[in-house]
């Protein structure tokens, strides 16, 4: 069973070693690159704080530090988790 909860984003790293290119032709190097982040975030499960760092997609949106998160974690493990992200994706800008 999954139990949602609010988490605090602590950090955000963005991978630069990773790029992302969106455009077949490009002016130049990080001309339509798109990096994937990692995030860590705090949240309580069974009244126990837990941080976690979760791997971010270069396509979806990355939440800022000390923004608040939806983490949906696992009810018998509760350091097993995913973060619910809503926003706009890089490539709407």
């Amino acid at each position: 069973m999954e139990v949602r909860t609010k988490g605090t984003v602590l950090d955000v790293k963005k991978q630069w070693w990773l790029k992302v290119n969106t455009k077949p032709f490009r002016a130049h190097t990080f001309d339509g690159a798109l990096f994937p982040h990692i995030v860590t975030v705090r949240y309580t499960a069974n009244g126990t704080e837990i941080i976690r760092k979760k791997w971010v997609g270069a396509r979806m949106h990355c939440p800022s530090v000390n923004e608040t998160v939806t983490v949906i974690y696992r009810q018998d493990k509760p350091t097993k988790c995913r973060l619910e992200l809503v926003g706009r994706s890089p490539l709407d800008e």
